[in-house]
């Protein structure tokens, strides 16, 4: 009989073990993500699986110009550790959570201090004309539009940019929505 509980202790501790590395390997290296909807057609598609690099998340470290990124959409509220932890997808399995639409996959367009302007179509970048040869169709605009990126935020767009909810429509996202890089 002690031999058997020795057993069940050694395989309660690996599990405990796998469990905890689980959870620190998708909070903080790399996490799946699934692209959920048509916003970034051409260059991803609807139900495609790819794969966040979180280290520049956990150490708060900005995207880069066309990086694409998985953003927290619910940008009008703080993120904290507890949010990372609930939105495993571990934890979530375990305690039954359902899958909500708040993770987005987008391309960084602007970062701190840009001003963005779209107009007849085209994406300027302080003033610049963007050569964006990813995305799937010119632009329909209406009226021009001018985004100032504050400081800590980043200004993200789809690449269908007829099809997709973006910070044209939510605003400026914060660094700390930033969940990770698709690499």
């Amino acid at each position: 009989m002690k031999k058997v509980w020795k057993e069940i202790q050694g395989w309660g501790i690996a599990v405990v073990i796998g469990f905890v590395l689980s959870l620190f390997i998708g909070i903080f290296v790399i996490q799946p993500y699934k692209v959920e909807g048509h916003s970034m057609e051409p260059t991803l598609n609807d139900n495609q699986r790819i794969y966040a690099w979180k280290v520049s998340h956990a150490l708060d470290k900005l995207p880069e110009y066309g990086d694409i990124v998985i953003i927290d959409s619910r940008v009008d509220r703080s993120r904290s550790f507890l949010d990372d932890l609930k939105e495993h997808p571990l934890i979530k399995l375990l305690s039954g959570g359902q899958e909500e639409e708040i993770f987005y996959v987008k391309r960084v367009i602007g970062l701190p201090g840009d001003t963005i302007e779209i107009k007849n179509g085209q994406v300027y970048r302080n003033g610049e004309a963007l050569q964006e040869p990813y995305i799937k169709e010119r632009m329909n605009t209406g009226v021009e539009q001018v985004f100032e990126v504050p400081e800590d935020h980043i200004f993200v767009m789809g690449d269908n940019r007829n099809n997709s909810n973006d910070s044209r429509n939510i605003g400026p996202v914060p660094l700390d929505h930033v969940m990770g890089i698709d690499f």
